[in-house]
């Protein structure tokens, strides 16, 4: 059925032509080039083994970052009971 293409995508394990996408190389450059799946945009992995230290580091803290440290919790030591007594059941 020809409505089933319009419904969703298509369900097929190869597509019968190639289609034409833009591909982003880790520098930054694009290239347009002829692909088997109908995608809008390819991007190559970045090579973190070419990169500097520093900035090989600061892309791990960005992509995973550390957990937030748990707050000091308060306690009622310093609390004066007296001033809230009016808000107590009787």
């Amino acid at each position: 059925n020809s409505n089933r293409a319009a419904i969703s995508r298509l369900h097929r394990q190869l597509y019968g032509r190639l289609y034409p996408v833009l591909l982003v190389n880790t520098d930054g450059s694009t290239l347009r080039l002829r692909y088997k799946e109908p995608k809008k945009i390819v991007m190559l992995p970045l090579d973190s083994s070419t990169l500097p230290e520093a900035e090989r580091k600061a892309r791990l803290r960005r992509q995973f970052p550390s957990k937030p440290k748990a707050g000091m919790e308060e306690t009622f030591e310093g609390i004066d009971l007296a001033t809230y007594k009016r808000f107590w059941k009787k």
